[in-house]
């Protein structure tokens, strides 16, 4: 039996070690930053969902992202499920991966994804919670005289119906942005894309009440030019639209599952219900793509299917 060979002297044989999946995450934040006009926001969740998917892959010790493929990442999404992790926040996991391992190979990092093969189940584009328009009424009406700025919270969720922005892009907006008079305002959403979003009627009244009569109180010395303020004058966040949100419509009897989101999903269902054609629902919502906005037409179906089994004498 030959002898193995020894290798030659001062010739150290080691062990492939896992390399450092992160390496590239910081670059790769800037990227879609810069060059894919992601938001803030997006940025947070890429940098969250990435690290716990970094961290299951230091875990299952494989030397190179090159041996992830299309049954170690099945696996992964398991382990989401198992953790009773919602079909939006697992799908974002997937999409977050997927511009990782993308822009991995735009930059040459490695030859080819097989990531980008593994697509979202079905499952996944489940149907948004909408509120009727009388629970939307009853949420509109549900701040009253005893809390603390009931002035400002009734024009925040007229604001946020009337128009169907997001809690990132009512907080965004400032004095300068409204056109009273013409009775729109602007926002700006995802990829700092400035839209035109109109406000009815009541929106305009509960904004004119807060305007004049209460933000004045709230400002400080060098109050913010932040439309909607906190108690000392600074802009609101987020998690304050979410928790006020939350309040009202504990208050009026709403789900626990109502958030801000509910009502942007409300206010397209009822637009689409009233006659408002897909395109021009898209341009409202400021979706870049028509398929994110035809997720609505499958809720009105839904709903009319729904009427149709009530009533129908055989249904």
């Amino acid at each position: 039996m030959p002898q193995r060979k020894r290798p030659p002297k001062g010739f150290s044989i080691q062990r492939l070690q896992p390399s450092d999946p992160s390496v590239h995450l910081d670059a790769f934040l800037r990227y879609v930053v810069a060059e894919c006009g992601m938001s803030q926001n997006t940025v947070k969740a890429y940098r969250s969902d990435l690290a716990q998917f970094f961290e299951w892959f230091r875990g299952h010790g494989l030397p190179s992202l090159d041996d992830v493929d299309i049954k170690l990442l099945t696996d992964y999404i398991a382990r989401l499920h198992d953790r009773k992790l919602s079909s939006p926040t697992i799908a974002r996991h997937l999409v977050s991966i997927k511009m990782y391992f993308r822009y991995l190979v735009l930059e040459g990092v490695l030859l080819e994804s097989k990531v980008q093969l593994l697509s979202s189940p079905k499952l996944w584009q489940r149907l948004p919670k909408v509120l009727s328009p009388d629970k939307v009424n009853a949420l509109l009406e549900a701040p009253v005289a005893g809390d603390r700025f009931p002035l400002r919270d009734r024009a925040l969720l007229a604001v946020m119906y009337a128009t169907g922005c997001r809690a990132s892009e009512v907080t965004g907006i400032r004095l300068r942005d409204l056109e009273m008079e013409q009775a729109f305002c602007r926002c700006t959403g995802k990829g700092n894309k400035e839209r035109l979003v109109s406000l009815s009627p009541r929106a305009l009244n509960h904004l004119t009440a807060y305007i004049e009569e209460e933000r004045p109180r709230m400002l400080g010395l060098d109050g913010s030019d932040f439309l909607f303020v906190t108690k000392r004058g600074n802009q609101l966040s987020r998690i304050m639209v979410w928790n006020l949100v939350k309040k009202y419509a504990a208050r009026c009897g709403c789900s626990k599952e109502v958030s801000p989101h509910t009502l942007r999903h409300s206010f397209a269902t009822h637009m689409l219900a009233g006659g408002a054609d897909i395109r021009s629902l898209q341009e409202m919502l400021g979706h870049a793509s028509i398929a994110t906005t035809q997720i609505y037409t499958r809720v009105e179906h839904s709903r009319i299917k729904s009427v149709h089994s009530n009533c129908h004498p055989r249904g």
